[in-house]
C-alpha cells in the first residue's frame, strides 16, 4: 500500500511551490491523500481489517491537522489545494 517512488514523484512535481521544494504543506497533503484513496481501496476489499483502518483514521485526523495549519496560514493556499484535490471544506 506504500507509494511507489514514481507516483511520489509526479505528486510532487505537480504541486511543489518552489524547484526544491519536497515538504512543504501542500505536498504532503497531496502525498497524504494518494495514501487515503489507496488505503480506502484496500478497506473496501477487506472490511475486517481494523488496523489498517485505524491506520487510515490517523493519516485522515494528520491530513485535517496539515489543512487547519495551512488554512491558518494561507487561506488562498488552502482555498487553492482543497479545490485542486476536490476535497470536501
Amino acid at each position: 500500500m506504500a507509494l511507489t517512488k514514481d507516483t511520489k514523484t509526479t505528486i510532487i512535481t505537480s504541486h511543489k511551490v518552489h524547484d526544491k521544494d519536497t515538504g512543504s504543506p501542500e505536498v504532503q497533503i497531496a502525498l497524504i491523500t494518494e495514501k487515503i484513496t489507496k488505503l480506502s481501496d484496500h478497506l473496501k476489499k477487506h472490511k475486517k481489517d481494523k488496523h489498517s483502518t485505524r491506520g487510515l483514521l490517523q493519516i485522515v485526523n494528520k491530513r485535517r491537522r496539515l489543512l487547519n495549519f495551512l488554512m491558518k496560514k494561507d487561506e488562498a493556499r488552502h482555498l487553492a489545494l482543497v479545490t485542486k484535490l476536490d476535497l470536501k471544506k
